[in-house]
């Protein structure tokens, strides 16, 4: 979307975000949270947090902080959105699916050699899991996880303050779980 038809949108998209965003209590947050969603709306390749605060004239830090480090209801306004997709799309089949992202190294959280439907073979990859709701018409992903191999997931134990076997690797991952409420179990 170019700027002068977000422009153009404006009102509508900030009634949207002002739906999307009522759980959150503090007024900053849901100010940014709306120039999130008009991050993701302008154009550009890029939809990482540095390329969409130079679109909309920002410092990409307090979108970065918004997303990576919430204080915020997380599950709650993912389930808003959801419902409202939902009465959207209404929809005929659910799909749950997985997509792989290839990766050079191997500190990315999730990365191992495994097999990718994306890739078609087995590579170096993280793999994201999703639940679609789609009919004839429309779709829209509703709620996604990332994948753990069992190279990232080894004597996990399946409650939130188990122990962690990888823990250079796993910090930022099980403090980013924490923070939305996740936790992997077998």
């Amino acid at each position: 979307m170019r700027a002068d038809e977000l422009v153009a949108c404006r009102g509508r998209l900030e009634e949207f975000a002002g739906k999307v965003f009522a759980p959150l209590v503090r007024a900053d947050q849901r100010v940014k949270g709306g120039l999130y969603l008009r991050g993701l709306l302008l154009d550009g390749r890029r939809k990482s947090m540095q390329p969409m605060a130079g679109r909309l004239g920002v410092d990409n830090q307090q979108l970065q902080q918004f997303m990576t480090s919430p204080t915020w209801p997380v599950n709650t306004v993912r389930a808003g959105v959801a419902r409202r997709a939902v009465a959207v799309v209404r929809p005929q089949v659910w799909v749950v699916d997985d997509t792989g992202f290839p990766k050079d190294g191997t500190s990315s959280p999730g990365v191992a050699r495994q097999h990718s439907a994306t890739l078609g073979k087995v590579g170096n990859c993280q793999i994201g899991v999703r639940v679609q709701a789609a009919s004839d018409t429309a779709s829209c992903p509703l709620s996604w996880r990332l994948f753990l191999p069992s190279s990232w997931d080894k004597g996990r134990s399946c409650q939130p303050s188990g122990p962690l076997p990888h823990p250079r690797r796993r910090a930022s991952l099980a403090e980013v779980a924490a923070r939305a409420g996740h936790a992997r179990c077998n």
